[in-house]
């Protein structure tokens, strides 16, 4: 199993911490060493799956296809004014990440990133109607050559560590790492009112496997 750079000094400090525990119980109460040990053991192993890097290739390359830029479960799918960029009405689709999830985010399409904006603020749970504009948060927009799509990545009440590795000006290609949100949140997607979605409300995706949508 990969781990993901962002989870490689957590986890180190966490075992050390860990093995630090179970000496100090080894030398003050070594009856209870068994119980700590395999309590310790599945705590670390816990906190090692969210950081876990499954190795996808998008099926296929297509400028057309809108790929999951995450996994979870589809929360919200809605006409929504992006007050943000856009300022006017687009389709958004919100993909709630939980804690059993992969947090790895993939570039849904290629392109040219042409917006990149980190906002400071609350951390209300994923699911809030007000987490997408009061959250932290980081927003994207990528310039398909046709059309421009916006992603959003969201702070919940326990993700607190949004990581976005994505430049204006830097051309990036479908499928490939774009952030991290460690101990998983959410993800929203804003594509052009008309769009084709081939998902439902409710519905569990994979990142670079699920299609969500196909532009015109």
């Amino acid at each position: 199993m990969k781990i993901h750079p962002e989870g490689r000094r957590v986890l180190a400090l966490l075992f050390v911490g860990l093995a630090l525990i179970c000496a100090l119980v080894y030398y003050r109460a070594p009856a209870q060493l068994p119980v700590v040990a395999i309590a310790s053991g599945l705590f670390f192993v816990t906190i090692l799956q969210f950081f876990r890097n499954p190795t996808r290739m998008v099926p296929e390359e297509a400028d057309h296809l809108v790929y999951a830029p995450a996994d979870g479960k589809v929360v919200v799918i809605e006409e929504a004014y992006e007050h943000e960029y856009f300022k006017a009405k687009r389709l958004q689709v919100s993909i709630f990440m939980s804690p059993v999830n992969v947090h790895v985010n993939r570039n849904p399409v290629s392109g040219l990133v042409t917006y990149n904006k980190y906002h400071p603020g609350k951390y209300l749970v994923a699911w809030h109607p007000k987490s997408s504009s009061e959250n932290e948060r980081t927003t994207v927009v990528i310039d398909t050559g046709e059309t421009e799509i916006l992603l959003r990545q969201i702070a919940g009440a326990l993700a607190k560590r949004i990581k976005n590795y994505l430049e204006v000006g830097q051309q990036v290609v479908q499928g490939e790492d774009f952030g991290f949100i460690k101990f998983g949140s959410r993800v929203d997607l804003f594509l052009p009112i008309g769009t084709r979605l081939k998902v439902e409300i409710g519905q569990k995706v994979k990142g670079n496997k699920t299609v969500i949508a196909e532009l015109d």
